[in-house]
């Protein structure tokens, strides 16, 4: 359980707003929002994932032309998700979207091992823009259920992910078709959340 203090007495403060301070802070916030933003190459498994997460039929899916937003309540939080095509056309407009991110998910398609490379240099180029900073990372070894996929590990060797020191990341396997591991990396998400509200 978080412990609070009363907020410190600004000059000039009246009593009612202190009270209404202390009052808010005893009934809670409703709900914390958050905004993740979902990216990576077309045909990782995002939409899935997504549709995964917001509990609803992930049997046909059609590429992400522009993006989706589901907002999907988990762990006390209204996560906010923003998945967003990851088409070589769109992959320019990523940018516009990472403004106010509290976290980023990345997804890699862990059978398609001809775009290593180039999911790579995506993800590589995205830690890099200052709105993302510091923001936690989970990437998503997707497509675990074939028997091509790469493991994990392999991956986060392959993404020089152990040179990452400005940010809290995590490689999770899982299969969005049938949500192994999904939940694993949704727990770790509200892990980073509760450590950086302490």
């Amino acid at each position: 359980m978080s412990s609070w203090q009363l907020p410190s007495r600004a000059v000039g403060q009246s009593d009612s707003q202190t009270m209404g301070d202390v009052q808010k802070r005893l009934k809670g916030s409703p709900e914390q929002e958050l905004r993740i933003v979902l990216l990576g190459l077309d045909n990782a498994g995002k939409t899935t994932l997504l549709k995964h997460l917001a509990s609803e039929e992930v049997s046909t899916i059609t590429p992400t032309q522009g993006f989706n937003i589901k907002s999907i309540h988990s762990h006390g939080f209204k996560l906010n998700v923003w998945d967003i095509g990851g088409q070589r056309s769109i992959r320019p407009h990523w940018r516009k979207y990472l403004g106010s991110t509290d976290l980023l998910i990345y997804v890699i398609d862990s059978a398609d091992q001809k775009r290593f490379e180039e999911t790579g240099q995506e993800l590589a180029e995205l830690t890099e823009e200052e709105s993302l900073t510091g923001v936690p990372l989970l990437v998503f070894a997707n497509k675990q259920d074939l028997l091509t996929a790469a493991p994990a590990a392999e991956i986060a060797e392959g993404l020089s992910l152990h040179t990452y020191r400005d940010r809290e990341w995590q490689i999770q396997a899982c299969s969005a078709l049938s949500g192994e591991g999904v939940q694993d990396g949704m727990n770790w998400i509200s892990s980073q959340i509760m450590n950086r509200k302490k």
